[in-house]
């Protein structure tokens, strides 16, 4: 029976077709340029706005609160309020400031177990209304957690319960050809979390030694990396008195291609093999016995390129690329502790 039923032309999907037609208006009536610099005025005031009435008190006031807690910084949004909330919580994570991000829908579900006493939430909403962040406060409040926002709207729901509130405004919207999509709101968004972060990196005192820790990968751990990391604190030290033969013997039993001179703590020199070459050369042109050169008379006339303990691996290997050699002496209050040579660096990956 099916089989024999006539076929009803298909009308188009009426949504499809003014979908369609206000698609080809906005490509019809809106240049990309014209479109990108939208996006930027309206970002650019956003950002006007808050340079203007951000208030430093509200922000100390939340620094010494979540300092004095002894747990973490709990972040929760929903949708690309929540995106944003687990970079701000990933940047609190690596700046020393323990943090995690909680789903709101999963919270409702038991992830609100997450969250013990101690901790600190900060909270993410443009309309200062979303559903799921406003039923987990109740539970929140009972605990008698601090509770923090960022949002556009300062009296809104979230806006008042909390006990502070990291507003901003968008004078011109959020930039979106339909002004639907967030783009504005989650620059805003992204922008006062780095504020605190940055405010809690100050009032913790983080130092970039502390930085270099929590990275030990990637770029940033390299670039960090510190002489004392890589160094050898093992190397072969002769005399100025030392005949050509111990000079010899010392660089062979060190594996470096060099030897520290030492007359007492004090630093006279190195000797490389190059320097041992170039003095046999000049024995020959003399007529000198090379057996008769003491490491004295094999020291070049500068002074030995040397570089702090406490000083940066990258440091190490500007110095060697500008004088084009291969290794430095460590000093460690003007006393030699080490040597960091070219190979170091190579392995480590810090060139």
């Amino acid at each position: 029976m099916a089989g024999n039923m006539a076929r009803l032309p298909l009308e188009p999907f009426v949504g499809a077709t003014i979908l369609e037609h206000e698609t080809k208006l906005i490509l019809d009536t809106t240049s990309d340029l014209e479109q990108g610099n939208g996006v930027l005025r309206s970002t650019m005031s956003a950002l006007h706005w808050l340079n203007e009435h951000w208030q430093a008190e509200t922000v100390s006031s939340w620094v010494e609160e979540v300092s004095r807690q002894k747990g973490r910084i709990v972040l929760s949004g929903m949708g690309k309020s929540g995106l944003i909330a687990q970079k701000i919580s990933s940047t609190f994570v690596s700046t020393g400031s323990p943090s995690l991000f909680m789903h709101p829908a999963e919270a409702l579900h038991g992830d609100l177990g997450m969250v013990i006493p101690g901790d600190s939430v900060l909270l993410l909403s443009n309309s200062g209304e979303s559903e799921e962040i406003l039923r987990i406060l109740p539970r929140l409040s009972r605990l008698g957690i601090p509770m923090a926002a960022i949002t556009s709207n300062s009296t809104s729901s979230l806006g008042q319960i909390v006990r502070w509130c990291f507003s901003y405004q968008l004078p011109d919207g959020e930039g979106c050809p339909i002004d639907m999509a967030p783009m504005a709101s989650t620059t805003m968004q992204l922008i006062w979390g780095d504020i605190l972060a940055a405010c809690m990196m100050r009032r913790k005192g983080f130092t970039v030694e502390r930085f270099a820790e929590l990275h030990p990968g990637g770029s940033l751990g390299l670039k960090l990396l510190k002489i004392k990391d890589l160094m050898h604190s093992s190397f072969s030290i002769i005399k100025p008195s030392a005949s050509l033969l111990e000079t010899l013997q010392a660089i062979s039993d060190g594996k470096l291609g060099m030897v520290a001179v030492l007359d007492g703590c004090e630093l006279k020199g190195v000797i490389s093999d190059g320097d041992i070459r170039r003095s046999l050369e000049q024995a020959q042109i003399k007529g000198i016995n090379p057996l008769q050169l003491m490491a004295s008379d094999i020291l070049s006339g500068h002074s030995p390129y040397t570089i702090g303990l406490d000083r940066l691996a990258a440091e190490a290997a500007c110095l060697m690329e500008s004088h084009k050699i291969t290794f430095l002496v460590v000093l460690d209050s003007d006393k030699p502790c080490g040597v960091i040579h070219i190979h170091d660096l190579l392995n480590a990956k810090v060139i």
